[in-house]
């Protein structure tokens, strides 16, 4: 019965999502038109809210974040960041925007821009989406939009591990952002986030409970190398999820 219950709240979930960012996606596109920037992107996020709301009080997902202060402000003579996620669930990528109290900008691939209207959408911000399959491209890319974005003092985030990871496991930890963060001389703000305890991976079914956003405190890069660089953002954050998640690696401890 209980996973009765799961299969029709996650149904339910799922429509209210289909229902709601069909008009918001067509609106986001025309206002598109006449605006750009910041209130574009404010106006997207508040879909993202809905959708938060909605996992919340459809599915029971509820949150809290821990740490927000670690991530540096412009008052501390620190306005561009980016931000290093651990990525197990739809979950965090909904979420962050939601959340963070100022605009990012995401590196994902580029066949996110083909769902309707939520990729639409995407496709009329600021954003880095790049084509995997073209690996040096794609690193240049980054790169020089990386540069420019940063140097507006916008956060750009990434998932090092490259894709969403089984609760419990580790990814392969990629050296991208950790290269992008030394070439742009900003620090990295690790962050973990136990989301699979709700939203697995490649599962249609949200669960009730608690996912916690840990995030750390900034790790410098200048004179860095980017594989040393990655290495402690890796520690931190593979350390903190088992703190967050105990019985998710009780197996492999």
């Amino acid at each position: 019965m209980q996973r009765l219950g799961w299969v029709l709240r996650s149904t339910l979930f799922f429509l209210w999502m289909a229902i709601t960012v069909i008009p918001w996606g067509t609106f986001v596109v025309l206002v598109s038109i006449v605006l750009r920037g910041n209130t574009l992107y404010w106006i997207c996020a508040g879909w993202l809210r809905v959708a938060l709301w909605g996992a919340r009080l459809i599915c029971g997902v509820r949150w809290r974040v821990i740490g927000m202060e670690n991530v540096p402000t412009a008052a501390d003579g620190q306005a561009a960041v980016l931000l290093a996620s651990k990525h197990q669930s739809t979950w965090e990528t909904f979420a962050y925007p939601a959340l963070m109290p100022h605009p990012l900008c995401y590196v994902f691939k580029r066949e996110l821009l083909w769902i309707p209207f939520f990729g639409w959408s995407m496709a009329r911000l600021d954003m880095i989406h790049i084509d995997r399959s073209r690996r040096t491209e794609a690193w240049n890319k980054v790169a020089e939009q990386g540069r420019r974005i940063m140097g507006l003092g916008n956060w750009v985030i990434m998932f090092p591990e490259g894709t969403r990871i089984a609760r419990g496991e580790r990814g392969t930890y990629k050296t991208g952002a950790s290269g992008l963060a030394i070439a742009t001389g900003v620090p990295i703000v690790p962050i973990a986030v136990n989301s699979a305890r709700c939203w697995p991976r490649r599962s249609f079914l949200l669960r009730p409970g608690l996912v916690t956003i840990s995030i750390g405190r900034p790790i410098a890069s200048e004179g860095r190398a980017p594989e040393e660089l990655m290495r402690e953002v890796e520690d931190w954050i593979e350390t903190e999820m088992r703190r967050l998640d105990p019985e998710a690696y009780a197996a492999g401890a």
